[in-house]
């Protein structure tokens, strides 16, 4: 396995970071609410990120995602890229590839998708009724990746006829909102294997997504326990400090190099679906430690709504649970290995 960046895929990381940094910073963070910032979005689209990730491949949208993770970026790239993107290029027919992909990746559309399957949504002759009660950007979406009971993949546009969508408040500020189909008409999208393909990459992704979220809540905790001074000296020279700050950046890396390895897997086409539970634990796990870490060293301050790092408190608790909380996935981990022993 080799986990060192192509030329095309650190070129597009190094963009992604400078943008981010520039455009997502705290004020502007603050002032776009729940929503996300149409002028971020736009410096997205224009630069060609969205569309580079059909070229860089999985392992380079991971890197791409740290990075918006990083500064807790608020527009919906992640999803746009896992439940439209990639999906449509991979599973797509030719046609619904030449129609959808430009609206994709020029920005005009913004998809998202009601992951995991929980058997709430039922098919019939091509239309779908039934629930999802929370799906991230849902409010910003003009396209919905819809799995049904039977775990089949449909798109729905958020604007079609017996689609209805209503806000729902989440712990992070993702514009989430419920789903409600009644008779909606929607397109199939690939065929029995797409959707466990989808979730794998969805979960890799998302973990990438949170090691950007931990690193940035790290950084930011060494930051202020440098310059914070207690008894004439540093915090970040006290013993205890310097441990909690090492193990979450061991929990960090962790994450980080198990979504490479899912990542790289699933790109070079290598069965990959107990690597992408491996790298959702991690970031289940491991991310929650590490965002209550980040706070907890900022001392009071942790505990101020308005501060930065506890931005990076709640994605990280929303991506905790997101797509399947650690005794979840551990389970299906579990259930995963003995059915290959099985076999």
């Amino acid at each position: 396995m080799d986990f060192h960046p192509t030329e095309e895929q650190a070129a597009a990381a190094g963009l992604a970071a400078r943008i981010f940094h520039d455009l997502a910073t705290h004020e502007r963070l603050a002032a776009a609410g729940t929503g996300s910032d149409a002028e971020l979005w736009k410096a997205l689209t224009a630069s060609g990120l969205i569309a580079a990730v059909q070229d860089v491949g999985l392992l380079g949208l991971v890197l791409l995602l740290e990075e918006q993770g990083r500064t807790t970026a608020q527009v919906p790239y992640a999803a746009t890229c896992v439940y439209g993107v990639l999906p449509l290029a991979a599973h797509g027919s030719p046609e619904q590839r030449a129609r959808l992909l430009p609206e994709l990746e020029s920005g005009e559309a913004v998809a998202t998708g009601a992951f995991p399957a929980r058997g709430r949504i039922t098919e019939q002759d091509g239309r779908l009724t039934g629930t999802a009660p929370a799906v991230p950007w849902l409010r910003e979406a003009t396209h919905v990746l819809v799995p049904d009971a039977e775990r089949a993949l449909w798109l729905v546009r958020t604007d079609a006829p017996g689609v209805r969508t209503s806000p729902v408040e989440t712990t992070a500020p993702w514009s989430a909102g419920r789903l409600t189909l009644t008779g909606a008409e929607a397109e199939r999208i690939g065929g029995a294997e797409a959707y466990d393909e989808v979730l794998a990459a969805a979960r890799t992704a998302f973990a990438g997504l949170q090691a950007g979220v931990c690193a940035g809540s790290l950084a930011r905790a060494v930051e202020y326990t440098s310059t914070r001074e207690q008894f004439g000296r540093p915090l970040s020279t006290n013993q205890g400090v310097m441990l909690r700050a090492a193990d979450a950046y061991m929990d960090t890396e962790a994450i980080r190099v198990t979504a490479y390895e899912a990542a790289w897997r699933i790109d070079e086409g290598l069965p990959a679906r107990e690597h992408a539970l491996t790298a959702a634990w991690w970031a289940s796990e491991a991310g929650k430690r590490v965002v209550h870490a980040g706070q907890h060293l900022h001392g009071g301050m942790g505990a101020d709504l308005d501060h930065p790092v506890h931005r990076h408190f709640l994605w990280g608790r929303q991506l905790d649970a997101y797509l399947g909380c650690g005794s979840e996935l551990l389970a299906e981990l579990g259930a995963s290995i003995a059915e290959g022993e099985r076999a």
